[in-house]
């Protein structure tokens, strides 16, 4: 395993501004690693997503190693290096006392130690660094063994580092989820215990975990994860219910997935509001939970028609997706709905062969409810019979037509 992490590490394709970051503050004396989630990644052999750089240098060091540096969170000891346009992010190693509201620390001390800065970290896996320019790799908390036994663990001890910070135990089943690992047994046992911690975590914070567990290809383990630790309860429990193979076997749509998970729930535009996603989010996943009542699958035509207008063609199909999920037999009706769509039949007023005031004219009125009363009636027949959807046609129907008392 370390020989394998070695080449992993060493063949690693970093981006050359990172490389010249790290050689600028070797050279100026300093150490310098890429820490976190690029080590990570490197190690499962994934392209990591960005890169951080740990170093033995203060902020004011840092910024006198390079030309051009942006003081983006100096309090924190972070920097960012601009190198030939390329923003670079370097943090100094630190240590943090006490947390005191359950996500920040009271005040954070500066280090020379990359250990001390890496034992404040969440998880063993993100606990690793790399010194790209001495080849050196610090894993003081069994990293590679746990990437190794997929295994989600946390720093030293899991009370301590949830009580540290609430969003923690929903970033130990994400990840878990994520990356199809176990949470080990001490670091979810202390979960529930620390639960009142997490409560204090802002929803928009949860909300970004929760999304990458809702969408990733395992989110029947995330979901039972957090229902079985209690995290589910604490923001969301319209969702406890909802079996999560269910939600699995939804296709990875926000919105439908959020639909399955909360087809049984009240006010579901309001509890999606309440988590904290766009009221587009709210609005799409309250209109399809509204619609899982479906037509049968030999229904008439017209009645699918109907049932097409009232739905909006472009919502048909996550609905059929979502009602398909919870178990409905839709495989009938996404091909007759589709073959439908795919005919172009008149599905809403805008598609009449007659507007507004061309019926105003056939019925020599001006504005008034009496075409609106005419618009629907036309809509309503060629929805039986499309081919009724020419001018002549729907001017033959309007001549015998009366409006209601």
């Amino acid at each position: 395993m370390k020989q394998k992490s070695a080449l992993l590490l060493e063949r690693a394709v970093v981006p050359p501004a990172v490389l010249e970051v790290v050689q600028g503050l070797v050279t100026a004396g300093h150490e310098a690693f890429l820490v976190g989630g690029c080590v990570r990644d490197i190690l499962r052999e994934q392209p990591p997503k960005d890169f951080d750089i740990a170093t033995s240098a203060r902020p004011e060091e840092v910024q006198r190693a390079f030309r051009r540096v942006i003081p983006t969170g100096i309090e924190h000891g972070t920097v960012t290096v601009v190198v030939r346009g390329v923003h670079v992010e370097v943090t100094t190693f630190r240590a943090e006392a006490d947390y005191l509201d359950g996500r920040r620390p009271s005040k954070v001390e500066f280090h020379t130690d990359i250990e001390a800065d890496l034992s404040r970290r969440d998880f063993t896996i993100n606990a690793m660094a790399w010194d790209p320019v001495g080849k050196r790799l610090v894993d003081p908390f069994g990293g590679r063994d746990d990437l190794a036994s997929r295994t989600i663990r946390c720093v030293r001890s899991a009370m301590e580092r949830f009580l540290e910070d609430g969003l923690r135990a929903m970033r130990a089943v994400r990840f878990a989820t994520v990356l199809d690992f176990a949470i080990a047994p001490e670091t979810e046992a202390a979960i529930p215990q620390t639960l009142h911690v997490f409560r204090k975590v802002a929803m928009e914070r949860i909300n970004q975990e929760f999304t990458r567990l809702l969408l990733a290809p395992h989110v029947a383990q995330g979901l039972t994860l957090t229902r079985r630790t209690g995290l589910l309860g604490q923001f969301l429990p319209e969702a406890e219910a909802t079996e999560p193979s269910a939600v699995a076997r939804a296709p990875a749509d926000l919105a439908i997935r959020l639909a399955v998970l909360l087809h049984h729930a009240a006010g579901v535009k309001d509890v999606v509001l309440r988590l904290k996603y766009p009221v587009k989010v709210a609005t799409d996943t309250a209109h399809l939970v509204e619609h899982l009542d479906l037509p049968a699958a030999d229904a008439p035509d017209a009645q699918l028609r109907r049932w097409l207008a009232t739905v909006k063609p472009e919502h048909a199909p996550s609905i059929l997706d979502a009602a398909g999920a919870l178990g409905g037999s839709v495989a009938t009706l996404m091909d007759r709905s589709a073959a439908l769509i795919a005919s172009n039949p008149p599905l809403s007023t805008k598609a009449l062969a007659l507007n507004g005031g061309q019926i105003m004219k056939v019925l020599n009125v001006g504005p008034s409810p009496i075409v609106g009363q005419a618009t629907a009636f036309l809509l309503d027949r060629v929805l039986d019979e499309p081919s009724l959807n020419t001018p002549a046609a729907l001017e033959s129907l309007l001549a015998g037509w009366k409006p209601p008392a």
